[in-house]
């Protein structure tokens, strides 16, 4: 018998990357093969999950904006985005350990995730070993995790905000970072773009059937309780444009697309 939670907790403690990668490798090969024993103890708090000493973490204005036309403004895209795939290891590790009481599948679909995205780190970070750079040669910020604290206490906000907006935001915006990045020739990291891209929308899909499982569980209408979510938690004010095809396959609708359409008008 496996705890799925137990190994996510010790995934999340890691500081290491190359350790946490790997043992998040490891503890998803036995959630996934193994029955499964969720544990019931409470969670503790986890302010600040595992991670190096480097990259150094400041506010989101303080980054600087570079162009991808120059080298070092690829690398710092690589770099942006293996910073969200590691938190993101940390972010999917949490909804298994967060939420005790669910069924097998959200902790195999959650752990599922969380090797994705320890596998999509790995490939970044041997993009930026290749430019001859680091993980943790550029700040970066703390904003995703910051919505892990702020949801640890609410399942229906967790799954609403973090794979339905903030991970859902990468579906819009990676088209573009592709787009510009061909233009440079930097043909590598569209490579590495194209695969995070079409495996993020699997991901928020999980988001959106667990969203509406949650909701269903609780006697919630899920269309406006993810708008509920949006507007508590200030997250109301959502940019388009909107990369339309691949929200719907991860679970969005009509009506929904034309409510995120309207709050960025």
């Amino acid at each position: 018998m496996t705890d799925p939670r137990a190994l996510a907790l010790e995934c999340i403690s890691e500081c290491m990357p190359s350790l946490k990668c790997s043992k998040t490798m490891l503890a998803e090969a036995h959630i996934g093969s193994s029955d499964l024993l969720i544990g019931t103890h409470e969670p503790i708090a986890i302010p600040i999950p595992g991670r190096p000493a480097r990259p150094e973490l400041v506010a989101p204005r303080e980054l600087k904006h570079r162009k991808l036309t120059t080298v070092h403004g690829r690398v710092a895209l690589v770099h942006a985005v293996a910073h969200i795939e590691f938190n993101a290891i940390n972010l999917a590790w949490d909804a298994v350990y967060r939420f005790p009481g669910m069924p097998d599948a959200f902790y195999r679909d959650w752990a599922s995730v969380a090797a994705d995205e320890a596998r999509h780190f790995s490939m970044l970070h041997d993009r930026l070993t290749d430019l001859g750079f680091a993980y943790g040669d550029f700040p970066a910020h703390n904003g995703l995790w910051q919505m892990a604290v702020d949801t640890a206490h609410d399942l229906v906000a967790r799954m609403a905000l973090v794979p339905r907006v903030l991970e859902a935001r990468g579906l819009d915006v990676t088209p573009g970072m592709i787009e510009r990045l061909l233009a440079a020739g930097d043909d590598d990291t569209v490579a590495l773009l194209r695969i995070i891209l079409a495996e993020e929308v699997r991901h928020v899909a999980i988001g959106s059937r667990w969203f509406k499982y949650v909701c269903e569980q609780q006697d919630l209408e899920p269309r406006s309780t993810f708008r509920a979510m949006l507007e508590r938690y200030g997250m109301d004010r959502v940019r388009g444009p909107f990369n339309f095809p691949a929200r719907m396959a991860a679970g969005f609708d009509a009506e929904e697309m034309a409510m995120l359409e309207s709050l960025g008008a």
